[in-house]
């Protein structure tokens, strides 16, 4: 039996660099599937589909809200030619009565220790309309190591440099954020894989620079301990979403290869102040993440804001626009007050307003989100700054003695003036 799995194109922010990391949850997806099981995998976003490609059933996983208008197409296409098409992934279960339309099959959850069964349903001719695992989670010691076989990985690099891959040590999260889908995707309870689990796959992984996709590795003081402890050896080098605030903490994620985080600026606080002051005093650099068009935003506070975030120097700034996703309580919100503009999924990418702000026109907010970009990046593109941090990171690599007896050239990757060569 084979297996054609697709991952669908969707539009790319006009502001940030057009790269593309290994997509996570079609090689996670894939390693549930056993070994005599074929696989053929196409990223769009990097490769041209192949629509005659002979396969028993195509599979289709979507992760983003406006990725999900395409995948609906390529089903279409399949299924006026005769193929059965299967649905999975995060916009899959935000989008599930849309995408059943456009389905033979949609599958709704995690799918470890459970495809099975849906591909003996397959061959017996007997495959479901849906597969409901909503909120019903399996073991998390079944999450077992990505199928990255699967990728072509000559098509993952930005100017030269591969880029990072992606791996989650938990799935889970028990913060409620306010424009956040996770509690309805991942549920509300921390669930952490069991750190040798996380190690093999990390192990197997022949790459240097990760990137753990997890929520929030800031969820559990001992665990993020103990994992930081456990990796170190490795001497990986890795970016994350938020870690906590707590000395002990920090300095175990320098020891174990923190190269940068992400972390969300929610206001001009000294708190927001301190905690980048902080990680950047460690060698951590840190990308703000910086949502506008909350309720208490208008024209000047933006401004203000992005005063602020280079005030404290951010390495990396990337500005997104609040978004009502499905199922997330700001979704909920906004339709009650009955300020959601439109539905045109395809243009929820988080750089256009689709939604009526509070303290200011949709027009202004798009115009802000605009000067946001423009202000912070005046005096040194994104290029450069990103190039910057991974500079960086070829000194951390260095210090580990990676490069010996190697000399890199960084002069086809990176437009950086004076750095021909780093040996």
């Amino acid at each position: 039996m084979k297996i054609k799995l697709i991952y669908p194109k969707w539009p790319k922010l006009k502001n940030q660099p057009e790269f593309n990391l290994p997509p996570h949850g079609p090689v996670v997806f894939a390693a549930t599937i056993k070994d005599d099981v074929e696989i053929s995998f196409c990223d769009e976003n990097v490769e041209e589909l192949d629509l005659y490609e002979e396969a028993d059933l195509i599979a289709i996983s979507v992760l983003l809200t406006c990725q999900i208008p395409r995948a609906w197409e390529i089903s279409d296409w399949y299924r006026a030619h005769g193929k059965m098409v299967i649905f999975g992934g995060i916009a899959t279960m935000l989008h599930a009565e849309e995408t059943m339309q456009h389905a033979d099959s949609v599958f709704i959850g995690e799918p470890e220790g459970r495809f099975d069964a849906v591909i003996e349903d397959f061959k017996k001719g007997q495959l479901k309309k849906i597969y409901n695992y909503h909120q019903n989670f399996p073991e998390i010691s079944l999450v077992g190591t990505a199928r990255r076989s699967i990728l072509k990985r000559e098509l993952y690099n930005f100017r030269g440099v591969q880029m990072v891959d992606l791996v989650h040590a938990s799935r889970g999260c028990r913060f409620n954020c306010f424009p956040c889908c996770t509690p309805f995707l991942g549920g509300r309870q921390f669930r952490p894989r069991p750190i040798k689990a996380v190690i093999k796959e990390l192990e197997s992984i022949n790459n240097n620079r990760l990137f753990f996709v997890d929520n929030s590795l800031a969820q559990n003081d001992e665990w993020e301990k103990l994992l930081f402890k456990s990796i170190a050896p490795l001497k990986k080098k890795w970016i994350s979403h938020p870690i906590k605030d707590d000395d002990e903490i920090l300095d175990l994620a320098v020891e174990a290869g923190c190269w940068y985080v992400y972390q969300a600026i929610v206001d001009t606080s000294d708190h927001i102040r301190k905690k980048i002051k902080r990680l950047k005093e460690r060698g951590i650099g840190v990308e703000g993440t910086i949502l506008l068009g909350l309720d208490d935003h208008d024209e000047d506070y933006i401004k203000r804001l992005v005063d602020f975030l280079l005030e404290i120097d951010l390495d990396l700034a990337e500005f997104t626009i609040l978004t009502p996703f499905p199922h997330s309580p700001v979704r909920k919100q906004l339709e009650k007050e009955n300020r959601i503009i439109h539905n045109d999924w395809k243009r929820y990418t988080a750089g256009e307003v689709v939604f009526k702000p509070k303290k200011m026109s949709a027009d202004s907010l798009q115009k802000m989100y605009e000067y946001a970009w423009e202000a912070f990046y005046a005096d040194c593109c994104k290029e450069i700054k990103m190039a910057k941090l991974y500079l960086t990171v070829i000194e951390k690599e260095k210090n580990d003695g990676i490069y010996k007896n190697i000399r890199l050239s960084t002069n086809r990757s990176w437009p950086v003036p004076g750095k021909k060569d780093i040996t």
